[in-house]
């Protein structure tokens, strides 16, 4: 898996350019280009040149660009139901889509029920129903997995690992460890704005106490950013030693020169106000974090030791997603897992020119780095590119890497076709109880939303992942890119054109055919900032189409910092 993950290559892709183009009634083919790539971001347009055809033009080449189209934030909807929506309200509960289960109703705060397509495209759902309900208590999972009320649980307790693999009526089935655990910094707050101050939390932070008293079997600690099988990840780079003496001795350095007191308990943000300085997080158990009270707390203490008093801030999984994003946030436990298996889906997505605000003021060695190394096709290259990146990323210290942690799903022994996937998008279509015409799954939070263009929550995006299908896809279990409501495509000489032709004969769930304009109109609404269905649940929150795809069109102006 190790030697397969690190080595595998990303085909680099493209695409062509129209006009500015609104949608017309009847065949009228939808598009929208730009007049050139100066707003920054990666498309040049997106076009339907015929009801079975959609292709994309970018300003750069890029080698990731196929793992992206496949991830299920770019889940393909009936332009007119989205337009019906307004981008908004019914698109967040409602789900129109092509995959092989349908929603039936979402019963807030008990379960999510799904009826099987019967009209899928594909190989149906073997069973006819599937239930999604959620527990943030691994031991409720578990038990429940135990007395047969579920048949299948994400993410056991790291001390259940051994309970599920002796139980001859389970079966644990772990997933590599293609994730991080950070404790997060916002530069935007003094004196978190000095990076001596970062640099010295880093030393005094023992991330080995941690993945040891906290973290499964599978579990390391984290010396980068990158999970080490991942493309991207650079042994030649590492991270500050753990060094307490010497984390006080630059805190104390750093405090005279910057005139801030030890212990520190407050920061200022950057409209001068002064406030309690926190440690926030959700009670949410991830693969990254499989603990996250605890580990809040064994945080909390290092930090007292090194003269740094937080409070704990609890905050709902929404709402602390887009205090983070949005940079409201001076200290943060956040984690990140692969959606496809390339540095860019890590350092871009956290560090790149269009990452989010969760780290503060963006840095531009960094951000040019990164760019040149996710535009370029030869990986020699942009190994040597990764390795600067790496560096840089450790001397900036936006963020400090605790673990990578080891997790697993465990399903009932008779469920025939149960699997895991590094991913996390467990296919259940393919799973069937002999005992029973459903599948149960228990996972560790309720969905935010059921439109997965504007979250960033992989309990979202698994639920999203059942009724909504991209163009392309991930195989069952893996990383490799597969075709999904594009049964083909190809791309030019240089790899900036991308020539989408789709499966015919696909239906959505309300009946109607999926044509080219469908693909057009679900792209284009998160691509451009200046569209009425440009809403989603929380405004222009949409996160993962600047993280993959750098910039939105017509952007209002970046807030000053």
């Amino acid at each position: 898996m190790k030697s397969l993950l690190r080595l595998l290559p990303l085909m680099a892709l493209a695409v062509v350019v129209l006009g500015l183009v609104a949608p017309a009634a009847g065949q009228d083919m939808m598009s929208l280009a730009s007049p050139d790539c100066d707003y920054g971001g990666e498309f040049k347009s997106i076009a339907a040149t015929d009801a079975a055809t959609v292709v994309m033009t970018l300003c750069f080449p890029d080698p990731a660009f196929p793992s992206k189209v496949a991830f299920s934030a770019f889940g393909i909807e009936p332009s007119e139901y989205l337009q019906s929506t307004g981008g908004t309200g019914d698109l967040l509960e409602h789900p129109i889509g092509t995959g092989p289960w349908m929603l039936d109703r979402w019963d807030h705060g008990n379960e999510i029920d799904y009826v099987r397509n019967d009209s899928y495209w594909g190989d149906k759902a073997k069973e006819a129903n599937l239930v999604f309900r959620w527990n943030s208590e691994a031991a409720a999972r578990l038990t429940e997995l135990q007395a047969g009320t579920v048949d299948g649980i994400d993410n056991p307790a790291p001390g259940d690992f051994d309970v599920i693999k002796n139980d001859s009526s389970l079966a644990l089935f772990p997933r590599a460890a293609l994730n991080v655990f950070y404790l997060g910094l916002n530069n935007w707050f003094k004196p978190f704005d000095d990076a001596n101050v970062r640099q010295a939390i880093e030393y005094g932070i023992d991330r080995q106490r941690i993945v040891d008293n906290f973290y499964p079997a599978g579990s390391s600690v984290a010396d980068q950013f990158m999970p080490t099988v991942l493309f991207g990840y650079t042994s030649e780079s590492t991270r500050y030693p753990y060094d307490p003496d010497k984390a006080k001795q630059m805190l104390a350095a750093a405090a005279a020169a910057d005139g801030f007191t030890l212990p520190l308990s407050e920061v200022t943000d950057k409209d001068g106000n002064t406030m309690p300085l926190t440690l926030s997080y959700r009670d949410v158990v991830r693969g990254y974090l499989p603990q996250p009270g605890v580990v809040a707390q064994d945080l909390q203490a290092q930090l007292a030791d090194l003269g740094i008093n937080v409070q704990l801030n609890v905050e709902e999984s929404g709402t602390f997603l887009d205090d983070a994003s949005k940079g409201a946030l001076p200290f943060f436990m956040l984690g990140w897992g692969a959606d496809y298996p390339d540095a860019t889906n890590f350092l871009d997505a956290h560090f790149g020119t269009g990452a989010n605000d969760s780290f503060g003021t963006k840095f531009d060695d960094l951000t040019a780095i990164l760019h040149q190394a996710a535009t370029i096709s030869d990986q020699n290259q942009r190994y040597q590119l990764y390795i600067q990146a790496n560096n840089l990323v450790r001397d900036e210290v936006p963020m400090i890497p605790i673990a990578h942690g080891g997790n697993a799903d465990a399903f009932k022994a008779s469920i025939i076709g149960a699997h895991s996937s590094p991913l996390g998008n467990e296919n259940f279509g393919l799973m069937e109880d002999p005992a029973d015409d459903n599948i149960v799954w228990m996972q560790n939070a309720e969905p935010i939303s059921l439109y997965c263009g504007s979250e960033t929550d992989g309990e979202t995006l698994r639920a999203c992942e059942q009724t909504t299908e991209s163009l392309l896809a991930y195989e069952v279990g893996g990383t490799n890119v597969i075709p999904a409501l594009a049964e083909s495509y190809e791309a030019n000489a240089d790899a900036t054109e991308w020539t989408f032709h789709l499966r015919q004969g696909v239906k959505f769930h309300d009946g109607s055919d999926l044509d080219a304009n469908d693909v057009v109109q679900s792209y284009v609404m998160q691509w451009d900032a200046s569209s009425p269905l440009h809403v989603g649940r929380s405004g222009t929150s949409f996160d993962y189409f600047t993280i993959m795809f750098t910039q939105f069109l017509n952007a209002p102006p970046a807030a000053s910092s």
